[in-house]
């Protein structure tokens, strides 16, 4: 069940979130420490921040305030009820679904304006038919970490996705 009740203060009119370059997709994000701080990566980027129930936290939990400090009025984001309405909004040729059993390196993905990279719960990443669904289509990406390291903070690892996405738009 979710737990993602009462709403962020003052977020940014939901028409800007399509006019955006970039758009981080939380899949059931169960951390809200992380979501705070992918919500501050994505105001600091010019990214707008997706967040696929269920969520893990209430919205307006003092966590997810904590980390994302001063700038949620500055926050394009959106709830919505399933991976579904994603993909459909996006088009599948407009995802990229992070990780760490991905074969595809991150910087060998040539990213463009509106895409959405995506990523999995915390937990247990991405639901094996997502993520097999994804890698037939060459849109499956890892972030490489040595064996030792099972896994990135999703809050690293989304700012880390991010900024390569930013560094090829801006070579262009």
């Amino acid at each position: 069940m979710s737990v993602d009740e009462g709403p962020l203060p003052d977020p940014i009119a939901i028409p800007t979130i399509d006019r955006v370059r970039l758009h981080i997709i939380l899949m059931e994000p169960e951390i809200a420490g992380n979501t705070g701080g992918i919500g501050r990566t994505c105001v600091a980027a010019g990214a707008a921040l997706w967040l696929v129930r269920p969520l893990g936290f209430h919205v307006n939990d003092r966590n997810i305030r904590r980390a994302g400090l001063d700038y949620w009025p500055h926050l394009a984001f959106r709830i919505v009820d399933s991976i579904d309405e994603i993909i459909t909004h996006f088009g599948p040729d407009r995802l990229w679904w992070f990780s760490t059993k991905a074969a595809r390196t991150y910087t060998d993905a040539p990213f463009r304006d509106g895409d959405g990279l995506i990523f999995g719960p915390e937990s247990r990443g991405l639901p094996t038919h997502l993520l097999a669904e994804a890698a037939a289509h060459d849109r499956a990406l890892r972030i490489p970490i040595r064996p030792e390291a099972r896994s990135l903070n999703l809050s690293n690892a989304a700012a880390i996705a991010a900024y390569e996405a930013i560094r090829q738009f801006d070579r262009v």
